[in-house]
């Protein structure tokens, strides 16, 4: 990087004999002031130009790419959480702190004419689909991303060490009711919290019949939505 400055009334001659005496060096032969008036912004021919500039873009781009998706790993939770071994029943305390918001529901299977869901001309849900099958390849890939997506939306209005827990039956499984836990220590704020029934354990037990989500603190139950026949 050369010492460049802002340009001089004086005449190009004048700068070029300042460069052989005082060991300056610039390629350009109209911008050089001496030292005190000198700023740090390069000349324009000692700034990225040509190959340089487009090679260091793309490095830069690709070490945020890199922290980015560093950063998304250690957030969001994992989507394929195995059921716990026991969810025992926890005494009811609401506190207006903790909130649910609202949730989504998202059943993704394949469509064809002889099962649901049928193929589709809106295309939000033709998007979602594809969005959910993103990376598939074989018919492996395909079937371990086959379910059904619950997203949940909440609020902690003061910190909080949360567990996030989904409590569902399944068609196959009649009464039979399992649960997962998402883990939320020091929680406040707004939060998205996703919890999947993805592969064999949506193919052989079946689609969700009723379910209920609450979030827990001290090993009570400060928040609570659930379905219309969740018993």
């Amino acid at each position: 990087m050369c010492l460049h400055g802002r340009p001089t009334p004086e005449s190009s001659v004048y700068v070029k004999q300042y460069t052989q005496t005082t060991g300056l060096r610039c390629q350009s032969t109209v911008q050089c002031l001496p030292w005190p008036a000198v700023s740090w912004h390069p000349a324009p021919d000692c700034a990225l130009t040509g190959i340089l500039r487009p090679r260091l873009i793309l490095v830069m781009r690709s070490v945020l790419g890199a922290l980015t998706f560093l950063l998304i790993t250690l957030i969001v939770p994992s989507r394929s959480q195995s059921p716990i071994e026991s969810a025992p029943v926890l005494p009811l305390a609401i506190d207006d702190n903790f909130e649910f918001r609202k949730f989504k529901i998202f059943r993704n299977a394949l469509a064809t004419p002889a099962s649901t869901p049928i193929p589709t001309r809106d295309l939000m849900i033709d998007f979602e689909r594809r969005r959910r099958l993103w990376g598939a390849i074989d018919g492996t890939d395909i079937h371990a991303k086959i379910g059904q997506y619950f997203t949940f939306f909440w609020r902690a209005k003061r910190p909080a060490n949360l567990v996030l827990r989904l409590e569902y039956r399944q068609a196959n499984l009649k009464n039979y009711v399992q649960a997962r836990d998402l883990y939320y220590p020091n929680a406040k704020g707004n939060y998205v919290s996703e919890i999947a029934i993805l592969g064999d354990d949506y193919e052989i037990d079946g689609p969700i019949t009723s379910w209920r989500v609450v979030l827990i603190e001290d090993k009570k139950i400060v928040a609570l939505l659930q379905s219309r026949i969740w018993q």
